[in-house]
């Protein structure tokens, strides 16, 4: 089947006129380059194994890691505070008339700003990150623009058996060279997790897993 492809700049009013029912077939271009599956090298790939659903079939020979989980959580804010780490993540909602939006058929969304993009694939999204600041030890690590204004719809929390809990932390190594930023995204929309890594200070990559449950 031929499949056409327009490019429109959309105002809120639009929102509730490209929702796709999930499981509608569309073309899939979110990638797995960023997968655990890939993730290299073995300290690394050991040390994102010990918390990680990607990485969950190698837990069994993952690393010990010093954690600070989720202090404060609200709807559109976490905080994790603790042993000299600080971390906050800012949702905002996503204005759609700012953004520039790739639609197949006209109303399978597949592409904002020109990237592919992760939660509530297929339908415009209502919440998108703000910013991300994270501190150790005194020390500010900078999470660039371009690793997470690809993510959206993020949840904080999610619910097991009725009771609503937060897998998102910060991890160290025991060394202290590696940080980790973790969340945890869990919806009916689809799932997703993400690592930012850092070594010596510095940002290194991420960790993009999605679909997994």
């Amino acid at each position: 089947m031929k499949r056409s492809y327009k490019i429109l700049f959309v105002s809120l009013s639009l929102v509730y006129f490209h929702a796709v029912a999930i499981g509608q077939d569309i073309t899939d271009t979110r990638r797995k380059t960023e997968s655990f599956a890939r993730l290299q090298p073995a300290d690394v790939r050991a040390d994102v194994a010990s918390f990680s659903f990607g990485g969950i079939a190698e837990s069994a020979m993952a690393n010990s890691l010093d954690k600070t989980q989720a202090t404060i959580v609200s709807k559109d804010s976490l905080v994790i505070s603790g042993d000299g780490v600080y971390a906050k993540v800012m949702l905002r909602p996503f204005e759609p008339a700012k953004h520039k939006l790739l639609f197949e058929e006209e109303t399978n969304l597949i592409r904002i700003d020109r990237r592919t993009y992760y939660g509530n694939y297929g339908r415009v999204p209502k919440k998108e990150i703000a910013s991300v600041l994270l501190i150790v030890n005194g020390d500010t690590l900078t999470v660039p623009t371009a690793a997470y204004n690809d993510l959206y719809n993020l949840n904080f929390t999610y619910l097991n058996n009725g009771i609503e809990l937060s897998a998102d932390a910060v991890y160290r190594s025991k060394d202290g060279k590696r940080v980790y930023l973790y969340l945890f995204n869990k919806s009916r929309e689809g799932n997703y997790e993400v690592t930012w890594i850092f070594k010596d200070g510095k940002y290194v990559r991420r960790v993009l897993d999605y679909d997994f449950l």
